[in-house]
């Protein structure tokens, strides 16, 4: 948040409120606004997922915010409501949607069972 404060204290929004728009203050054209997504995926990610589906359209963060939610243990419940989903949609499209975190279930679940021996 502190970024985006700075941001907005230092470029301002447009007279509508928008953050992203023009010199002119207009709306951000699509042709633009897809350059730019996709220059920032490639500072973004290691050069082997950048022409992976990863994070391919904005709309793919949620995606990401969702599944960050649920990995980090958040109640099903409580990320729904925040998200507006079921908690059936929720478990079918967003709990195995982040980059690695098989590996990471893996780990824990040997973990647990090293508990036992």
């Amino acid at each position: 948040m502190e970024i985006w404060q700075q941001s907005i204290d230092t470029f301002g929004t447009a007279d509508d409120g928008r953050l992203f728009f023009t010199e002119r203050g207009n709306v951000v054209g699509s042709t633009a606004y897809w350059r730019v997504w996709s220059m920032a995926r490639g500072f973004g990610l290691p050069a082997e997922l950048v022409k992976s589906p990863l994070a391919r359209r904005p709309y793919d963060l949620r995606h990401s915010a969702l599944s960050t939610w649920l990995n980090a243990g958040r109640d099903p419940t409580e990320v729904t409501a925040r998200a507006g989903n079921s908690v059936e949609v929720l478990l079918a499209r967003y709990a195995k949607c982040l980059h690695g975190r098989q590996a990471v279930a893996h780990t824990r679940i040997e973990k647990l069972l090293r508990e036992y021996e």
